[in-house]
């Protein structure tokens, strides 16, 4: 009777055994996904097989590749028995009647350290030199592809060059692999079926157009925009079994990287809210409620850490080092550092983002749209306006004091309905489904008609009952529009846009969401405002919000206009409160 199969042993270990709680919840969904495939494998609706040929055959080559650095260097390859189920997985799934591979694409995340690099150049050199399709069961009938094409994306020529030369230079020290390969100084190819292994950046030339069989993309948390990713994929197709697999730790600016995104959809595949048969994932990281001084955790992320040997012994002492440096020093880019890189956890800023730490809290003081409504029915409000230009994006805010030391936001952006396709593309939001959960209006035409803002505003307050107190406005392109408003009976008040204005209650703004002392209704826009402002600061330390730059399409027009109403929702008694800042009365 045969034993159960190594890559299935690992998925057991880590669903029924004490090696459960060394993973976090992704690994162990990932593992309980293999365990139900099994079961339901070769069905109807499943028509793929777990060959554990094909697994097998992974596990074999790296047999034959030797370690190029480290402690192990010039020794062959023995993986580890979680790199087993990784690669166990993505290559032994295949159709149950043609034996094509059925991950298409693949997902890894875990800490630095884990043998990346090594891993990636052992599976380039698969697939220019043994990976093969044949019916489950019968490795006999192999075939492969010819003129075989594996290209490595990174995010610069430099760090795609460097995954490039770690495998050349590990098929140089693997005897085995060598005599099949021909690797000299720009050229790579199998010796009888040619094909090419190179490096890819956003910086090669002539980079479209190819017909990749393995297509790997480096620390994608680094790619600013999804172009690797997009030329990889577009020429699928051409190959019968195809992979792109994505290799990457966490980063930083999770609201706008491609790779977060990339990651909060393969979380959904892994808790079944949508189904991909087609993508393999394995995210490592602490989990939510982990606390990265617990070092207990610190495996969930660092799967090296769970088997003893000379390197787990090292990393285990370099992550130490780096834990104490970053938490004695008390310096906040050196514990970002730390837990991106060793606790492999997105943080949603940088350095100098306004909400620094703080997007996590935002988002819980989020409250049902029904019950926002509920909340501030009836009640007096300021209006804050930010008026781009007309072809961009531009907004109004709402501030209602509670009376209880609390302040119920909101924000509605509006945006010409001809743009908006062109400023998906440049902004990478979805302004169209916004607009259809009514978080924007698209308005008619290339240019947007401020008498859309008005129609907005008066129907709030017709349908909700909201009661406006005043506009409150950044004077660039708001002046003629303000006058109208005050011709018909509002009252209107100018807000500069200096650092002495804006100060105080872009940092009382700040202060409230942390004391839990704002209420919203999650509305994306508005979130996504908050995610890409800047803080600067002048020489006495007065801050004020901006974009990177100017022309940045991360945009902070909905956050703009609520700061412009706080400035006069929180001043004392309604008394303007650049006045109360000047004479030195108001403070905060």
């Amino acid at each position: 009777m045969m034993g159960i199969h190594r890559t299935t042993q690992y998925a057991l270990d880590v669903v029924h055994s004490e090696l459960k709680d060394k993973c976090c919840k992704w690994e162990i969904l990932s593992c309980e996904r293999h365990l139900d495939d099994l079961a339901r494998q070769g069905t109807e609706d499943f028509p793929y097989v777990f060959d554990e040929s094909r697994a097998d055959r992974i596990f074999k080559w790296f047999s034959l590749c030797r370690h190029v650095r480290g402690v192990f260097q010039g020794q062959p390859i023995e993986l580890q028995p979680w790199q087993v189920f990784d690669q166990g997985c993505l290559y032994g799934w295949v159709h149950k009647d043609t034996g094509i591979r059925r991950f298409r694409k693949a997902y890894h995340k875990r800490a630095r350290g884990n043998v990346k690099s090594t891993e990636v150049s052992g599976k380039c050199l698969y697939h220019m030199a043994a990976d093969a399709i044949y019916p489950p069961g019968t490795p006999e009938q192999a075939s492969y592809e010819m003129s075989p094409e594996v290209e490595c994306a990174a995010v610069d020529r430099g760090q795609a060059k460097r995954v490039w030369q770690d495998a050349c230079n590990m098929a140089n020290a693997s005897p085995d692999i060598l005599k099949r390969m021909i690797v000299k100084k720009t050229i790579v190819q199998h010796k009888s079926r040619g094909g090419f292994m190179r490096p890819l950046s956003k910086d090669t030339k002539n980079k479209d157009g190819g017909a990749p069989c393995y297509y790997e993309i480096d620390e994608y948390h680094a790619h600013p925009t999804s172009e690797m990713y997009d030329i990889g994929y577009s020429g699928f197709g051409k190959r019968s079994q195809s992979l792109l697999d994505i290799i990457t730790t966490a980063g930083t600016d999770a609201e706008n990287k491609p790779c977060k995104k990339e990651e909060d959809y393969a979380k959904k595949v892994l808790d079944r809210t949508v189904y991909d048969e087609s993508f393999f994932i394995m995210i490592r990281e602490i989990d939510d409620a982990d606390d990265p001084h617990d070092k207990n955790c610190w495996v969930k992320a660092n799967p090296i850490l769970r088997y003893p040997n000379d390197y787990s012994k090292g990393l285990l002492d370099q992550i130490n080092a780096e834990y104490d440096t970053a938490y004695q020093s008390g310096d906040p880019s050196k514990i970002r550092e730390f837990l991106i890189k060793r606790m492999d956890r997105w943080q949603s800023d940088s350095e100098n983002k306004y909400m620094s730490g703080c997007m996590d809290k935002w988002k819980a003081l989020a409250i049902p749209t029904k019950d926002f409504l509920d909340l501030v029915r009836g009640r007096e409000c300021f209006v804050g306006l930010d008026l781009a230009k007309s072809i961009d994006l531009t907004a109004d805010g709402f501030v209602f004091p509670l009376g209880d030391g609390r302040y119920a936001v909101d924000a509605h952006g509006f945006m010409p309905k001809e743009r908006a396709t062109q400023h998906e593309h440049s902004d990478r939001v979805p302004y169209r489904t916004w607009a259809q959960q009514g978080f924007c209006t698209l308005t008619e035409g290339e240019v947007t008609d401020y008498n859309f803002i008005k129609t907005h505003i008066y129907d709030l307050e017709y349908d909700e009952s909201w009661k406006i107190k005043e506009f409150d406005y950044d004077p660039y392109n708001a002046t003629h529009f303000t006058q109208e408003l005050e011709n018909e009976g509002y009252q209107r008040v100018e807000i500069r846009q200096g650092f002495l204005t804006l100060s105080e209650p872009t940092k009382k703004f700040r202060e409230l969401i942390l004391q839990g002392r704002i209420v919203h209704d999650g509305n994306p826009l508005l979130t996504w405002a908050l995610s890409n402002a800047i803080e600067i600061q002048d020489s006495n330390g007065n801050i004020k919000l901006s974009k990177k730059h100017k022309d940045d399409s991360q945009r902070i027009d909905p956050l703009a206009a609520i700061i412009n109403a706080m400035v006069r929702a929180i001043a004392v008694g309604g008394v303007d409160l650049e006045a109360h800042i000047l004479s030195g009365e108001f403070s905060f």
